[in-house]
């Protein structure tokens, strides 16, 4: 059996407005890492191995989860955001969003016209971004073992759809849902590929922890 266990970063510069200066984690951000990383190690702290991507947000929350990493992988990097909505704001008049509320009608807008090819002169196309994804999932799969992968919320997003065999639109509603650090897990047994749990946040849910619980 194969199992994987993504992890969202923490918590990121929520106020940026470029994908440069949101790639840091916040001071929260390190601290959700923190208290998942003593969680794990309560419970099941062996992996044989933890990726994350090339991000500093990706990599810096799998080292303040107190891990050491095995490598980076750009096939875990965030689509990016922030040319993305410029091009459909430049090619299709719909504003960038000014805030959360705004983001969360504005997301899915946006990969409804990434995954039907209606944007161009963009950093990737839907396409390449859920291939790239996809064939790292299938490639820990034929490994078998434990794994982790310490990435961002879009490409939980697409591998649940994968997972599911969802329709394109749904991922942006899953991505939507994914808090910050949270916990995801995949079994692949029997040659299936299965959802074992989403967006689990155990290290969170002590009633003092209640405002460490954030999407954005």
């Amino acid at each position: 059996m194969t199992e994987i266990i993504l992890v969202r970063h923490g918590q990121a510069n929520s106020h940026a407005t470029d994908e440069k200066s949101y790639d840091q984690l916040s001071e929260l951000g390190h601290q959700q890492a923190s208290w998942l990383g003593d969680h794990m190690t309560a419970t099941n702290p062996h992996f044989d191995q933890v990726i994350t991507g090339t991000l500093h947000r990706q990599a810096d929350t799998a080292r303040s989860m107190g891990y050491e990493i095995s490598k980076q992988d750009t096939r875990l990097n965030e689509l990016n955001y922030f040319a993305i909505a410029q091009a459909l704001e430049q090619q299709h008049k719909i504003p960038a969003p000014q805030s959360p509320q705004e983001y969360a009608h504005h997301l899915p807008v946006l990969i409804s016209h990434w995954a039907q090819d209606r944007l161009t002169d963009i950093p990737e196309q839907f396409s390449g971004f859920e291939g790239r994804i996809t064939s790292l999932i299938t490639e820990l799969c034929d490994q078998g073992g434990r794994h982790m992968l310490v990435t961002s919320g879009g490409v939980i997003g697409i591998i649940v759809r994968h997972v599911l065999g969802l329709a394109p639109d749904m991922a942006s509603k899953i991505m939507l849902q994914v808090m910050n650090s949270s916990v995801h897990r995949l079994h692949f047994i029997h040659d299936q590929l299965l959802l074992a749990g989403f967006n689990a946040t155990p290290h969170l849910d002590a009633p003092d922890r209640t405002h460490a619980r954030t999407f954005i």
